[in-house]
């Protein structure tokens, strides 16, 4: 049975996502969110574990004897923005938005736990894993891994789905190596000596070195990292006085690095730190940098990978399947668990995004956008997905060690 064609009541998980639409929640506070998704589970005969990383719900359902396990995986989150969307489901909470469509991904899990609770025709271990504070860098993976997510609820593998700009509604994407970059972020703070800014020969002025810390910086990857690589470091923030007749004792820049190797990420911090080092010296100041690594890069496992593309092809079709989409700067914290298990994580088109408003212009949607809503047309399309996924993983003849 295939949810796309016959799942009569998406209607149902369409109320539902527009519902945790309209009542968003930062990383590590989904209460709402979390205690809808444990009561529903719960209704439909789902054993529920809560309180995982705080606000973490695992929901699984076992049928007949079947030795093998499988996990799927939906972030709850939502981002600290203001929603501009007019229509009714809109965030009714201030400053606070699902500019990314966890929500659509959570109604996806939902339907498909759904469903299998219902049909029940398959044998094995279905863990739906629904998973807090993936935004922001607040690994909400790995803080569930920490608490005991793969000792207590084992998975041979993992997979999730991000809904993204590709294709029409509903195609698929993935690769089979690397198809997210790490993401990290970096401040430099440079200490010099304030005074007023009409008299800089009394005091020794960190913003100016600022400044030309982070035009340094701009060329830092071409100088570290191999050209056939893929990777980047932004400077996105800079800060001196609050007053624009001071200079202050301090100035700060900072902004995020993203590469898809550990080695490049080495060479580029090794770098970063060499050069706010030698610019503070070389300019009276001293430099102080923080460096952190929030997650890795996502890498596919080439056999989950293939196994999750030839799943995608039973539901949408050979030609609405790119299983060679080139690698995205974007980061997802899933990575975390796929350097813990094996598995696999890709995209659904979400095409226009379902809104926008008349000032944007044309084109898509993009996600952590102030008008951006997920499309509710590949609610049925992505939990069909996941139902395939664990009726034809479980099915497989166990593998020997």
């Amino acid at each position: 049975m295939n949810l796309v064609d016959s799942f009569a009541d998406v209607s149902r998980f369409v109320r539902l996502r527009r519902d945790i639409h309209a009542h968003p929640e930062l990383g590590f506070e989904e209460h709402r969110t979390s205690k809808m998704v444990a009561e529903l589970l719960a209704e439909w005969g789902i054993d529920v574990h809560t309180g995982i990383a705080g606000t973490g719900v695992v929901g699984v359902l076992r049928c007949g004897d079947g030795p093998r396990t499988i996990g799927i995986r939906a972030d709850m989150d939502a981002l600290p923005l203001q929603e501009e969307n007019r229509f009714p489901h809109r965030s009714q909470n201030d400053g606070r938005m699902h500019a990314c469509g966890h929500d659509g991904h959570t109604a996806m899990l939902l339907a498909a736990a759904w469903h299998l609770s219902q049909s029940r025709d398959f044998s094995g271990t279905v863990n739906f894993i629904f998973q807090p504070a993936e935004e922001m860098g607040k690994a909400g993976a790995l803080k569930m891994m920490q608490e005991g997510l793969f000792e207590r609820f084992p998975c041979e593998a993992v997979f999730a789905l991000h809904n993204f700009s590709i294709g029409a509604v509903g195609d698929f994407a993935l690769n089979h190596g690397a198809l997210m970059a790490s993401s990290n972020t970096w401040r430099v703070t440079l200490t010099g000596r304030g005074t007023h800014a009409s008299m800089p020969h009394t005091g020794i002025d960190p913003v100016a070195a600022t400044i030309n810390l982070a035009q340094q910086l701009q060329s830092l990857v071409p100088r570290v990292v191999n050209s056939t690589e893929r990777a980047l470091l932004a400077v996105t923030q800079i800060q001196g006085s609050d007053a624009p007749n001071v200079i202050p004792d301090k100035a700060w820049v900072g902004g995020t690095v993203r590469t898809f190797s550990v080695d490049a990420l080495d060479r580029i911090e090794a770098g970063l730190r060499q050069l706010a080092e030698h610019i503070a010296q070389a300019q009276g100041c001293t430099a102080e940098v923080m460096f952190r690594r929030a997650s890795p890069p996502v890498v596919n496992h080439e056999k989950e990978a293939r196994f999750a593309a030839n799943v995608m092809r039973e539901v949408v079709g050979d030609g609405r399947v790119n299983e060679n989409l080139p690698a995205v700067m974007g980061a997802e914290d899933f990575a975390h668990m796929l350097r813990a298990r094996p598995g696999c994580y890709a995209f659904i088109g979400n095409g226009d995004g379902g809104h926008r408003l008349p000032d944007h212009g044309a084109g898509p949607c993009i996600i952590h956008n102030t008008s951006f809503d997920f499309n509710d047309e590949i609610i049925p399309i992505g939990a069909s997905y996941f139902v395939r996924l664990a009726q034809r993983w479980l099915a497989q003849p166990q593998e020997k060690s």
